[in-house]
């Protein structure tokens, strides 16, 4: 089989607490568990996040997202107990969750086709969308400043066909005023050559609490690693980060994507300041009209029997994007990168 545009793993096992975050006290110990419906990661005896992978969801998704100071950062609705202030709209907007809005599976002969979609919709949820069905969870792997997890998922048609495998490991990281979940994604072409139409609607993506968007009635902000505020000047266009910060009663905190410096596919950000945040190494000029690739109508491609790897970060801290050291963080996500290539 060959592997083209390959990214490393995870850095499994580093040793090193980052100085940034380092105390008196080291951060508490990270760890996972898993069940047949959900994977739950813990600091300490806390429970931070659960990545829900039952079979009856379109997509596996982690909620509640926590801050270190234990605020909820993402919309509840539609999974859980409706919170006063949010837009019941975008029902596929799941916390946080990785897919794409138009996967072709090329020489497959599609048996539901949707409208302006030339393959499968894993995006949205209309009347013959996609699925991504985790068919593996292996056991976790649990250290004192790390804990990872590796599952196999299955790209399938509304009639249940598989398109793509995918595996994907996560990795967790405690840095105490922050933590970092990391996502390793190895897409395989294994049954098609598979192509990543141009669309908007991907790919690494938060939809944030009502509080914290920058769009009213909430009172946050959107900042890119240029310093750039708001959805006029990020939108569409390539940065190495994205954060959305606002108050909650606790105080104010945010949460952030990383896009590796290493992926084939820089990201284009689809981020709105009603709240939504996506990574889109996909869309291009044509239909997705990114500002940041014009000119640029080539989609990317593989061959039956290739791999495309992409690694992103989640971070999720107290404060807002300065405050909270998400510069710093994404400096330390590309060095656990680096180091395990030693």
């Amino acid at each position: 089989m060959k592997t083209i545009l390959v990214v490393s793993a995870i850095a499994i096992g580093l040793s090193f607490v980052p100085s940034i975050f380092t105390a008196a006290q080291p951060p508490a110990a990270v760890s996972i568990q898993a069940d047949k419906d959900q994977i739950n990661f813990l600091i300490g005896k806390d429970t931070v996040t659960s990545y829900v992978v039952k079979p009856a969801v379109t997509k596996p998704y982690f909620w509640p997202v926590k801050a270190p100071n234990g605020s909820e950062t993402t919309r509840a609705w539609p999974i859980g107990k409706e919170v006063p202030g949010e837009k019941k709209d975008h029902k596929h907007h799941l916390s946080v969750w990785f897919c794409h809005g138009d996967v072709i599976p090329e020489g497959y002969n599609l048996k539901t086709k949707l409208k302006g979609i030339k393959g499968v919709d894993f995006w949205t949820e209309p009347k013959g969308h996609g699925r991504i069905v985790v068919t593996k969870v292996e056991a976790p792997k649990n250290g004192p400043q790390w804990s990872s997890i590796k599952t196999h998922n299955e790209w399938r048609t509304t009639e249940g066909d598989n398109i793509m495998d995918e595996d994907r490991t996560i990795t967790f990281r405690n840095f105490g005023k922050a933590y970092l979940i990391v996502l390793d994604i190895d897409l395989i072409a294994s049954m098609y050559p598979i192509t990543f139409g141009d669309t908007k609607e991907g790919t690494m993506a938060i939809r944030i609490h009502p509080n914290i968007q920058a769009e009213k009635p909430g009172i946050g902000k959107m900042q890119n690693a240029e310093g750039k505020i708001g959805e006029k000047a990020i939108w569409g266009y390539k940065s190495a980060w994205c954060d959305y910060s606002g108050k909650m009663e606790a105080g104010v905190v945010g949460v952030a994507i990383l896009d590796d410096p290493a992926n084939p596919f820089p990201a284009m950000w689809h981020a709105r300041d009603y709240g939504m945040m996506t990574a889109n190494p996909f869309g291009r000029d044509k239909s997705a009209k990114f500002p940041g690739v014009k000119g640029n109508s080539t989609p990317a491609k593989l061959a039956k029997g290739e791999h495309l790897h992409l690694r992103y970060g989640v971070v999720v801290h107290n404060g807002d994007a300065v405050t909270g050291n998400v510069e710093q963080v994404y400096r330390e996500f590309v060095k656990m990168r680096e180091a395990n290539k030693k």
